[in-house]
């Protein structure tokens, strides 16, 4: 849950560039965007001037979930963070002051034991004994789950909706370790 944004800007800016250092060619976003590919066919450097981000190996917000990018400069960002250099959309994090709730359920289609949230959660398996979550429902609030505890490993950017399947929110496993 995004408590710290309250006092940022409300409008948000990002800028890709094809090259390290900010070289190249460029692409400047206020929005979120479900396909890049026509603006640039690579991106090794960004500057995320406000707000918050969360870029995608995919059109529409699919595939593989970079990094949660949050404001500053990104000089040689696919070296840095591991990755490839084809982003191809990305999405704004709105600001949100709260509330914050989600439920988590222990079966695909919110079916079994069912666990609620209202605030972060380091270690979702000491919270409530199990690490296995198959489908949830974001009520209130924008929130990165991470594969891991201590908000660790690959995240996954959930926004308010029903995801009836742990594939939903872009994970290929159903572990889940921690929750913000």
């Amino acid at each position: 849950l995004w408590i710290g944004l309250r006092g940022w800007h409300h409008h948000q800016n990002i800028v890709f560039y094809e090259e390290r250092n900010f070289q190249g060619r460029s692409y400047e976003c206020d929005t979120d965007c479900p396909d890049m590919h026509p603006h640039f066919s690579r991106c090794n450097s960004i500057r995320v001037e406000s707000g918050c981000w969360v870029l995608y190996e995919r059109p529409n917000y699919s595939g593989f979930q970079y990094y949660f990018l949050r404001r500053g400069e990104y000089p040689d960002y696919m070296r840095t963070m591991g990755m490839n250099d084809c982003i191809r959309s990305c999405r704004m994090i709105p600001v949100h002051g709260g509330p914050f709730r989600m439920r988590f359920y222990e079966r695909q289609d919110m079916g079994g034991r069912m666990m609620e949230l209202e605030d972060d959660c380091p270690n979702l398996t000491d919270r409530f004994n199990m690490s296995d979550f198959h489908s949830c429902h974001v009520m209130d609030g924008h929130w990165l789950g991470y594969e891991q505890p201590n908000y660790t490993g690959r995240h996954f950017y959930l926004r308010p909706g029903e995801y009836r399947k742990y594939s939903d929110w872009g994970s290929m496993s159903s572990r889940m370790g921690s929750i913000r």
